[in-house]
């Protein structure tokens, strides 16, 4: 089999606007790389576990719950605490008995830098927030911070009106990130960020790290120094040429973790009207072939979540199957095929730079020409226990 492109699967290659696909048929090595932006104030966890800020247009590599790398996009997003390791800082106000220590504690970020809190009582006397000034009425916010200590405590973000949204968190004696979402009603408020005691366990814990975020999950943290720092969304496109991709037969293949609603990854000619493609949403998984703008193929299928999915398509001159997980989602069924030539370029949007893809890809592969069933599945399947343990982060006993 003819594997044509490949990237990622613990081979990367990065450089400010770029990160490398590549073709190393018969011993020859060819870049296929994909034009990149985005990333401004974006940070990763590198492979030594530490959170760092990467360059501005260098495309981030994380390693966070994946030993061996994956490519992290993600949409702009910004953090409104505007000191988000300094709770020393006026800008965080502490009631009751709390007090602070900076400096205390080594932080996820590998420095001398994190925070200790005291003074909690239990009482819900004992807070210390940060207040945005935002107005939340109608929207989605998450609040995120990293802690760790002995006991229980209370993480909130509200409107300092009449809603608020919290939770009881247990901390542990290593870092954790912790975050609490939310949709706000319509009422007008503040936005704030709360860390108190209410029927809390802990009397003292270490803090850094905070985030607060117009966003339904807790996206790559942001540091800020005095004012808000937005990460501008990420793009990449582009990688391989007609002479790559065979538009009437050939395997698509990706193995990813999604983060936001309809994301995308396709195969075109820099459009949406001739294209291979997935579409991913939060329930489920859109199977496509376009010709023209009409669909020879789709098959939608429902996913519990969109997280840890291997999926391919294949397409042999107007015949298509779709396989997720190990499992053919639709027999081979039969449409009109793309014309030889057509589609010249690996996009992680929707063919056109629209509806760009969003979250954690492990390895994208195309091979210009059909495989067996048995290699399809083997493909979107674990190969063994181990792979199943490494690939899903579970220690074995």
């Amino acid at each position: 089999m003819a594997q044509t492109l490949k990237f990622g699967n613990g081979t990367w290659a990065t450089k400010k606007g770029s990160t490398l696909a590549y073709n190393d048929e018969d011993g020859n090595y060819k870049p296929l790389p994909f034009t990149y932006t985005g990333a401004g104030k974006g940070t990763r966890v590198n492979k030594e576990g530490l959170i760092e800020v990467v360059e501005n247009d260098r495309p981030r590599i994380d390693y966070l719950d994946s030993e061996d790398g994956v490519f992290l996009l993600e949409k702009a997003s910004t953090n409104l605490v505007t000191y988000s390791e300094d709770f020393s800082n006026a800008a965080w106000t502490k009631t009751g008995a709390t007090t602070v220590a900076s400096n205390t504690v080594i932080s996820p970020d590998g420095n001398l830098n994190g925070s200790t809190i005291s003074g909690l009582t239990g009482s819900g006397s004992n807070d210390i927030y940060f207040i945005t000034g935002v107005n939340p009425a109608s929207k989605t916010y998450c609040a995120s911070v990293y802690l760790k200590g002995e006991g229980t405590l209370r993480l909130q973000t509200s409107n300092n009106v009449n809603q608020g949204i919290s939770k009881t968190i247990t901390l542990t004696s290593n870092w954790k990130r912790h975050s609490v979402i939310g949709t706000f009603n319509s009422t007008s408020g503040n936005l704030s960020v709360t860390i108190d005691d209410t029927t809390a366990t802990a009397t003292q814990f270490d803090i850094w790290g905070a985030m607060l975020e117009e966003n339904s999950i807790a996206s790559s943290y942001i540091p800020t120094q005095g004012t808000i720092q937005t990460r501008v969304a990420e793009t990449a496109s582009g990688s391989g040429n007609s002479e790559v991709f065979n538009s009437s037969e050939g395997v698509l293949f990706v193995e990813m973790s999604a983060s936001d609603n309809n994301s995308r990854i396709s195969l075109s000619d820099g459009s949406t009207s001739n294209r291979v493609s997935f579409k991913i949403t939060d329930d489920n998984i859109d199977f496509q072939y376009r010709v023209g703008g009409n669909y020879s193929y789709r098959v939608n299928v429902d996913v519990n979540n969109y997280l840890n999915n291997k999926i391919l398509m294949s397409y042999n001159n107007g015949l298509f199957v779709g396989y997720l997980n190990g499992f053919p989602i639709s027999n081979k069924i039969s449409g009109v095929s793309l014309a030889d030539g057509v589609v010249n370029r690996l996009n992680l949007n929707d063919g056109d730079a629209s509806d760009g893809f969003k979250g954690r890809i492990k390895e994208i592969g195309y091979y210009d020409e059909i495989l067996t069933d048995e290699e399809l599945e083997y493909m979107t399947s674990y190969r063994s226990l181990s792979a199943m343990l490494k690939e899903l982060n579970i220690k074995a006993l």
